[in-house]
């Protein structure tokens, strides 16, 4: 019998090799075993990100930025991070005319080959859809490419980063529609895989049309459940609810099809029952414009909903009790100085498994601030829940929605990778305890140096704030928060694009990046026993 001793050295990177995948692919970034906070942290070695079709309209443009932050304690290894283009397919419970996949391209084929292709931006190495270049392919961390795509037929994206590149990696599309219907600024990060997701907001009402997108990043097919939540509970099922996803591919799905029963403030539930997906709402209101509606932090007893704008013309709060009690919530407006109880709004039931919406109109009254949502107390354990708030600006013909869902806080750090020399705003709120954050400004697209600033977040308050630009540089840059010291804080970056008398604008939630994951020490003797 001979008996071979792993190394310490070899185990951990071997769990590294597996865990940094799972952190950026699904599960929860807390880790629930204190013995698991003592262990050391090393950063992922491979990340996975997905971006759904970003428009059918022929008046559409899309920037596209790539970015990786430079990280104390990542070797300068070798390392690959770039995306290719996913195949389309429309569900049959989606119309095939309507969504972002259904578009024909030049030579008649349906199948969302992107009408004139993608193409080769000058900057990020575009490519033609089927071909193997990478889209936005990074050659080294600190440095974002960007490219623009003015195709009506851009498809969904697949990508993945390894190496040096993987810790943080984070990809913004940014879409601008000039005129008819989704007039506006869309904006969305690309997001990791995942197996479960909640959008509270969404909408089956004729005057809305919500697609989800679903993308499958895998070689084998996948299968998603969707199910709707609406004032009295679920609702009732037109069609059949599971959709299958093949193989890299994606589906959009028109959630007006599913039911027959109309409502303007529901929840949906994306669970893959097979495999894993991408989930990704695209909201377009005939009015009001449109934006995409990114997932909801995981159900939680408190949620903090960060970015409020100070000139929001009306606010829509949506919520969902996901449990098997009812949900009794305080209602708080956490402003630049203190922490408010916005009128007539102080708290909030929520019956389980049904979602309540209320207008919040403009609680903001001309100053920034963030959501907080907490128990209200009582007899029992609180109940959790998802949220999500609808976001106007402007008046009559001139508004222009967006959306903020719960987000979870930084632990570490999270990152922003579109923003530009005007227009963009970050917001931080710390809901318990003062904070101390860093705020980076990476260099930009076409040159420059990085700058960093600290700031402190007072307990209660919300901090919004134009953020660092880079030195000397010019084009798209990313902004990295880190947060240093204190309480939690969550963010979230308003990008505004003013257009013809339209306030366009667009919010990104920024959730941590999980860019390192805890690797717990050897708690037993690491050996394999082999046999003669």
């Amino acid at each position: 019998m001979n008996r071979t001793t792993l190394s310490l050295i070899g185990a951990v990177t071997a769990l590294a090799a597996v865990t940094g995948v799972a952190a950026l692919t699904g599960g929860s970034s807390e880790d629930a075993d204190p013995a698991a906070k003592a262990a050391t942290r090393l950063p992922v070695q491979r990340s996975t990100l997905l971006c759904p079709a970003p428009s059918s309209s022929d008046v559409s443009s899309t920037t596209y930025t790539a970015y990786t932050p430079e990280r104390d304690g990542v070797e300068a290894k070798d390392g690959t991070a770039g995306l290719l283009p996913a195949e389309s397919h429309s569900d049959d419970v989606a119309d095939p005319g309507a969504g972002d996949g259904g578009s024909k391209d030049d030579s008649g084929d349906n199948g969302g080959n992107g009408g004139k292709g993608a193409k080769d931006g000058g900057k990020g190495g575009r490519t033609s859809q089927g071909g193997d270049k990478p889209v936005l392919p990074l050659k080294e961390p600190g440095k974002p490419v960007t490219t623009d795509e003015d195709s009506s037929g851009a498809p969904a994206l697949i990508g993945t980063a390894d190496g040096r590149f993987a810790p943080g990696w984070t990809v913004q599309q940014t879409t601008t529609i000039d005129a008819g219907s989704g007039r506006g600024l869309l904006g969305t990060a690309c997001t990791a895989p995942d197996t479960d997701f909640w959008f509270p907001g969404v909408s089956t009402d004729r005057d809305r049309q919500d697609f989800v997108h679903l993308t499958n990043p895998d070689d084998v097919a996948a299968e998603a459940d969707l199910k709707i939540y609406g004032p009295s509970g679920r609702l009732n099922a037109s069609t059949d609810e599971s959709i299958t996803i093949p193989p890299r591919s994606t589906v959009p799905v028109l959630l007006s099809t599913l039911t027959d029963q109309r409502s303007a403030g529901v929840t949906l539930r994306v669970t893959a029952r097979t495999g894993r997906v991408g989930a990704a709402v695209q909201a377009v209101d005939q009015k009001a414009g449109g934006d995409w509606l990114p997932a909801s932090a995981a159900p939680s007893t408190s949620v903090v909903i960060p970015g409020v704008p100070k000139d929001a013309t009306s606010a829509r709060l949506v919520v969902f009790a996901p449990g098997s009690d009812d949900a009794d919530l305080k209602v708080r407006l956490a402003g630049p100085n203190n922490s408010i109880t916005p009128a007539g709004h102080e708290s909030l039931h929520v019956k389980s498994g049904m979602t309540a919406a209320i207008d919040l109109g403009d609680v903001t009254k001309g100053e920034p601030g963030s959501l907080l949502l907490t128990p209200e107390g009582g007899e029992g354990p609180a109940a959790p829940v998802v949220a999500a708030l609808q976001v106007t600006r402007g008046k009559g013909g001139d508004q222009e929605t967006a959306f903020i869902p719960a987000t979870g806080a930084i632990e570490r750090s999270a990152t922003a990778a579109d923003n530009r020399s005007k227009g963009s705003t970050l917001s931080l709120v710390a809901p318990g305890a003062t904070t101390k954050v860093r705020v980076t400004a990476s260099a930009g697209a076409d040159g420059g140096s990085p700058v960093s600033k600290t700031y402190e977040v007072k307990g209660g308050t919300t901090q919004a704030l134009e953020p660092p630009h880079p030195s000397s540089g010019k084009g798209p840059y990313a902004v990295t928060v880190e947060r240093l010291s204190g309480g939690p804080v969550h963010a979230s970056r308003m990008l505004e694009l003013p257009q013809g008398g339209v306030p366009m604008f667009t919010i990104q939630p920024l959730p941590d990046d999980r860019g390192t994951v805890a690797v717990p020490e050897a708690g037993q003797d690491l050996s394999v026993l082999n046999d003669d």
